[in-house]
């Protein structure tokens, strides 16, 4: 949302994470999934927010039975 900044800051947040779940679209079981973002995530580079991706998917995969 607006919190994040203008709309070219939301949309290339939106962009990364769109590429981040599909490269990873093999982790998730089929279904819908809503994903957001505090308004830091909008100042991290490509790099930095998959480090924090990957490490909520880690996170998401312990807690799994």
């Amino acid at each position: 949302g607006k919190p994040l900044g203008n709309a070219v800051a939301r949309n290339r947040l939106r962009r990364r994470l769109r590429a981040l779940v599909s490269d990873r679209s093999d982790q998730f079981p089929s279904g819908a999934y809503l994903f957001g973002a505090r308004p830091a995530a909008a100042g991290l580079s490509f790099d930095e927010l998959r480090t924090m991706f990957d490490l909520l998917l880690r996170r998401l995969s312990e807690r799994t039975p």
